[in-house]
């Protein structure tokens, strides 16, 4: 079986926004036990609903604190090329992911697990605005490249190598579970006024029959720049 991870695009006001409803692995135990990747600490009751039409919108989003309190200057566009997250040991090439016929924002090939996706209707990592990653946490085969997203703290760093040779610095300063069904992207993918970044993978409870049922979100701030020597 194959799996399927799509994001759903709308819009938030004139801005395109992220609405995460859709995205979700059917992910195999090949005859073991069902072996669910890490979690975000408190993540249980934010991707577990019950079921309740909850106004998610409305639960506290992270806020920048220590290093990433403080932006570095945003940067020009640039395309992203390569993720690094040394905590958690994710060094991935990256891919460009957009919309397809239907509107939902298709994911990176399945038979590629160690690729990541930049969303292209999001701004590149370091300019201005929020900039969107996406990665599928686990194939039928095993984890794949966001398996480890939930074990992320906050200073956590990431890097983003871009395309002029520059590499985006990121410090995480937040990560968070949300339920697909009522993922809050209005307060997720708002501009904050810093070039910041999300970073997005499935998680919480897993069924057979549906797959994830929720989302790890991790918040990020550029907080330095680094050019090739």
């Amino acid at each position: 079986m194959t799996e399927t991870e799509r994001l759903r695009a709308s819009r938030w006001s004139t801005v395109v926004l992220l609405l995460l409803v859709g995205i979700f692995v059917v992910r195999l135990s090949a005859g073991g036990p069902l072996v669910l990747p890490p979690q975000p600490a408190g993540a249980g009751p934010a991707v577990s609903d019950g079921g309740r039409d909850t106004r998610t919108d409305a639960v506290p989003m992270p806020r920048p604190v220590g290093t990433a309190a403080r932006a570095a200057p945003p940067l020009p566009g640039s395309t992203a090329t390569r993720i690094r997250i040394p905590s958690v040991r994710v060094d991935a090439p990256l891919t460009r992911v957009a919309l397809d016929a239907e509107g939902w924002i298709d994911a990176p090939p399945a038979d590629r697990p160690g690729l990541a996706g930049h969303f292209r209707g999001s701004v590149t990592p370091g300019e201005q605005g929020t900039s969107v990653i996406v990665g599928h946490v686990d194939t039928a085969q095993g984890p794949a490249v966001f398996y480890d997203l939930g074990r992320l703290t906050t200073g956590s760093r990431v890097e983003v190598t871009r395309a002029d040779g520059t590499t985006a610095v990121f410090t995480v300063y937040g990560v968070e579970g949300f339920s697909k069904r009522n993922f809050p992207a209005g307060s997720v993918y708002r501009a904050t006024g810093a070039p910041e970044l999300r970073l997005i993978t499935c998680g919480g409870a897993f069924t057979e029959k549906t797959g994830y049922q929720g989302n790890v979100v991790a918040f990020a701030r550029l907080t330095e720049t680094r050019k090739a020597a």
